[in-house]
């Protein structure tokens, strides 16, 4: 069972209703976090952030990326060639807007954070695209 602590209480994320993710979240979060939303591109916290640090799941604080494997995609979105560890990132077939694509989440909550391409630069060749919203920066 995966579980998130909240102050003295352990809170089953996948076991949250979704008038709890609705309080718990800014409306973009949920949005993005729990109905598959994208953001825009080129506006959102961190597709030009620079800063060293963690990247965590802002649904259930998992550590999922690390600054040191992001890159500049281009796309206006935080771009990954690799996760932190790779059974913190689950993967689903997305056949969504007539695509058909690898949607990305968390593996611990199941929040959806973006999408996997095989456009990314070496030494993995993959691209993590992820939404800003389903992300919270621990700086270092």
């Amino acid at each position: 069972m995966h579980l998130k602590k909240a102050g003295n209480l352990q809170v089953s994320c996948k076991n949250m209703s979704e008038d709890e993710w609705k309080k718990k979240l800014t409306p973009e979060q949920y949005q993005v976090c729990r109905c598959s939303a994208t953001e825009p591109p080129f506006d959102n916290e961190y597709w030009d952030c620079h800063d060293s640090g963690k990247y965590h799941c802002v649904c259930c604080d998992e550590i999922l990326f690390d600054s040191e494997h992001k890159f500049d995609s281009g796309t206006g979105w935080p771009s990954f060639f690799q996760p932190l560890k790779e059974d913190t990132i689950g993967e689903k077939e997305d056949v969504s807007h007539g695509m058909r694509r690898v949607e990305v989440i968390c593996s611990k909550c199941d929040s959806h954070l973006g999408h996997l391409f095989d456009d990314g630069p070496n030494p993995t060749g993959l691209r993590f695209c992820i939404n800003s919203a389903a992300l919270r920066l621990e700086r270092r």
